[in-house]
């Protein structure tokens, strides 16, 4: 069964207190039970919510040490709850939401959280996608009345790889380009996908010569209906229509290419 709240409810009850959230922090850090890092002894005292003294030679550990939690002073049962909330939202969280929920006296605060669960969210060193994988670029961020043209003014350009698992979705990569030229496109592609898989194109030249890089490549030409292209590349149009969703929803369509 999913280790994983499903809902506020669940979440309330199994961590409605700093202990209940300290002890799962505990579980996580020594899953066969605390070891001192310093002698190996099971045995500490307490001292702390967070903060475990080493019964034997008297080092003290941190069950948040080493975690975006580290320092903090605010209730572990804040920072479970802002946790939850940020995952568990489709259309994005807002720092001003993320304020309301939790009752924070500071936007700012919310503000910093956002930033640092985000990129908390990123692991470096991820496996490269692997098997049938389609590849996108597509253009994100705020209208801009009467600005015309493919850059649509202050937009930046994503390039979205979806790895396809049959009909289903798999593990996904994206990735702000300067530009739709090879370099970027060829860039991306070696970093996110393992050689030797499919890579599913539209017909833009800046994806010709990945074949010379170990890639198959199948190409879907896109024609000028936008329908066309989500019914050649549907799994990749998924991902941009969600990613699209999350900006409104984060920022309101207020966002540029800064952030």
């Amino acid at each position: 069964m999913e280790d994983y709240p499903r809902n506020l409810a669940e979440l309330e009850r199994r961590f409605a207190t700093d202990e209940a959230c300290r002890d799962y922090l505990m579980l996580l850090r020594w899953p066969n039970g605390f070891r001192c890092p310093r002698c190996g002894s099971d045995q500490f005292w307490p001292q702390r919510i967070t903060l475990l003294q080493c019964v034997r030679c008297d080092y003290q550990s941190s069950v948040i040490a080493g975690t975006l939690l580290q320092d903090t002073h605010t209730p572990l049962t804040l920072w479970f709850g802002a946790i939850w909330y940020v995952t568990s939202q489709k259309n994005g969280a807002s720092a001003l939401g993320v304020q309301r929920i939790l009752g924070l006296g500071s936007y700012r605060t919310a503000w910093a959280w956002l930033h640092k669960l985000r990129r908390a969210m990123v692991r470096p060193g991820r496996d490269r996608l692997q098997g049938r994988v389609e590849v996108e670029a597509t253009f994100v961020g705020g209208e801009e009345d009467g600005v015309r043209g493919p850059r649509r003014g202050d937009k930046s350009l994503v390039v979205i790889a979806v790895e396809v698992e049959g009909k289903s979705i798999g593990r996904i990569r994206l990735r702000s380009i300067a530009d739709a030229s090879a370099a970027s496109l060829h860039s991306f592609s070696a970093d996110a996908v393992e050689p030797g898989s499919t890579l599913h194109t539209d017909g833009w030249p800046g994806y010709k010569g990945l074949e010379q890089k170990g890639y198959l490549c199948e190409t879907s030409v896109i024609g000028k209906q936008p329908k066309d292209a989500v019914k050649l590349l549907p799994h990749v149009h998924l991902i941009v229509a969600l990613l699209k969703r999350w900006l409104m929803g984060t920022h309101q369509g207020a966002v540029s290419r800064v952030y």
